[in-house]
């Protein structure tokens, strides 16, 4: 049996159809702080959503509570966690409704606070991120989106900004230089926490919309909740067959040992 967590927003994995289908609300308390969970088993393996917004979209990225919801999962027992993140696109081949199984990342957050190693709560420690995203998630879900039919980019470059504002058009040139693919606001530092966590971890990202000066409208959050709506049946049948898969697939990865020169990650 599989323990996976799903980190999603509104309109993924609806909680109302959840509490339908006998998922349970928890609120696990981590010393980051205390974080609602919905848990139960689907297609045979255990299960935990988050909304990493919280309820009604309240929190905005720069205030998310990353720490305790990786900490949540942790202490529920997941062992692979499936992110979702709406992006807005710099590279002109990922058009909207398109999904990107992202395989670097470029961070430009500021004020977040992105690591558990920080001397206190486990000794000062460094997280190897050659492969920010892990590779045997990341294979899992292409197979699972080839098998749909579904379009998707095999490879791509996340661009992780501060928010809440949209970013401006020179920000946005910028990042294409240094090779960015797409850009959000909450991809990091979820990530490198999840390393630390000794957790596998991959993002789905669903274009939504082409970024600031690539698109000459100017953007809104109602541009972006609505390409998700459009997308939201394929991304929930994605999520789905990850949680059902069943063929043996060869581990390419270290994430669940990533910290163990350390004295590894316990909650």
């Amino acid at each position: 049996m599989r323990n996976i967590g799903i980190i999603g927003g509104s309109g993924v994995y609806n909680p109302e159809i959840l509490e339908k289908a006998g998922f349970k609300n928890e609120l696990v308390q981590t010393p980051y702080g205390n974080v609602p969970c919905l848990y139960g088993e689907k297609f045979g393996n255990k299960v935990t959503f988050i909304t990493r917004h919280g309820a009604q979209h309240s929190t905005p990225p720069h205030l998310i509570n990353y720490r305790a919801n990786i900490a949540a999962l942790k202490k529920m027992g997941v062992e692979e966690i499936i992110a979702t993140a709406a992006v807005g696109s710099i590279n002109k081949d990922m058009q909207s409704g398109h999904f990107v199984i992202c395989d670097q990342v470029l961070d430009f957050t500021k004020s977040r606070i992105n690591t558990f190693f920080n001397g206190t709560d486990f000794p000062v420690g460094h997280a190897d991120f050659t492969h920010p995203y892990c590779p045997t998630l990341r294979n899992i879900l292409m197979d699972c989106l080839q098998n749909m039919g579904a379009n998707y980019h095999k490879t791509g470059t996340m661009v992780v900004t501060e928010g809440p504002r949209f970013e401006t058009p020179a920000e946005i040139k910028m990042y294409a230089q240094f090779g960015g693919d797409v850009v959000n606001m909450t991809g990091m530092p979820e990530a490198i926490l999840a390393r630390e966590a000794e957790m596998h971890y991959a993002v789905i990202a669903m274009v939504t919309n082409m970024a600031a000066g690539i698109n000459t409208i100017s953007l809104s959050h109602s541009e972006v909740l609505e390409s998700m709506k459009k997308s939201e049946n394929i991304l929930n049948n994605l999520i789905d067959n990850f949680i059902a898969y069943d063929k043996k697939v060869d581990k390419q990865c270290f994430c669940d040992s990533a910290m163990k020169d350390f004295g590894g990650f316990k909650i």
